[in-house]
């Protein structure tokens, strides 16, 4: 058995008619599904948790960019954890790599950490 994670898809756009039989019906057909949600305050979106993430990638596949619950629907795999939406800054990973970017404690230049510093060395 998989991961929680590996198998819940993400679904957006949907508008604030969406319901779960129709999330249902609409995702049954690539496989049996393990639990539906549909996000009500703020409406939009949901999640479908699939038994096999095979399952989920079909769907994935299948859905994404298709009519559900009467609105044109993103599909996605869900990464698991709170997202960037607005609150706080983005995860670590989806910001750029800033490689040396930060400054010497020692002396002040970029480039090199403060294990690093020569003129640490020098100092003493």
């Amino acid at each position: 058995m998989s991961r929680y994670g590996d198998c819940k898809v993400y679904v957006g756009d949907l508008g604030s008619n969406a319901s779960k039989p129709e999330l249902e019906d609409a995702f049954s057909y690539y496989g049996p599904l393990r639990n539906v949600w549909v996000a009500r305050n703020p409406p939009g979106f949901a999640f479908v948790e699939f038994e096999d993430p095979r399952d989920a990638e079909d769907a994935i596949r299948g859905l994404d960019g298709r009519t559900i619950c009467g609105r044109r629907a993103r599909v996605e795999m869900s990464n698991g954890s709170r997202g960037y939406g607005g609150r706080g800054p983005p995860p670590r990973s989806r910001l750029p790599p800033r490689p040396y970017d930060d400054r010497c404690y020692d002396c002040g230049d970029r480039g090199h950490y403060a294990r690093d510093c020569s003129r640490r060395r020098r100092r003493r």
